[in-house]
């Protein structure tokens, strides 16, 4: 199975640049994604990139295959970049710095859908600003920005795991995501 970074984000939030190369531990955060998937079991990784993020395109077209989308939005430029992947295919946001590869592992047995969430308590618990949330069976629960696409109703994962929580938007996310790597 192959695996898509979403590598689109400006970074308007974190008021810093290219938000895929928002450093944390030293690394930019695409760069430990991409760290994270290379160490699993997952086959191709592509990266998709905007024309807002070109410095992105060229920090990542060594480790991935580029996917170049038009900067439409995640829904759009998600679209769009499965056209060249294909499904099923794991999809993880370029600002999962602690993304790692037994998270991705987790998901390569499966075909049907399936976003990964964790509750948005924990999300507060570590400080961390939770940026969507929806209630599925009276818990409140932020996606993790780590996916299986592929076939059938999507299925929750509920995950507890601050790894999976920590998806940097805002520089006091990026803080956290300091502390816990």
């Amino acid at each position: 199975m192959d695996a898509l970074v979403l590598c689109g984000g400006e970074g308007t939030r974190l008021d810093a640049g290219e938000k895929p190369l928002y450093e944390v531990g030293g690394e930019p955060m695409v760069g430990r994604v991409l760290d994270a998937l290379d160490a699993s079991g997952v086959d191709t990784v592509y990266a998709a990139v905007t024309p807002q993020t070109p410095e992105t395109r060229a920090y990542v077209r060594d480790r991935a295959t580029v996917i170049d989308t038009a900067g439409k939005g995640y829904v759009a430029d998600l679209g769009a970049a499965l056209e060249t992947v294909g499904t099923p295919a794991v999809t993880a946001a370029a600002d999962l710095p602690l993304l790692a590869a037994e998270h991705v592992d987790s998901l390569l047995d499966r075909d049907r859908s399936t976003s990964v969430c964790v509750p948005t308590r924990l999300q507060r618990a570590l400080d961390v600003c939770p940026d969507r949330t929806h209630t599925v069976e009276g818990r409140e629960l932020s996606p993790s920005g780590l996916n299986l696409v592929g076939d059938g109703a999507d299925r929750i994962d509920r995950r507890w795991d601050a790894r999976l929580a920590v998806n940097v938007n805002y520089a006091s996310d990026a803080t956290v995501a300091e502390r816990l790597c």
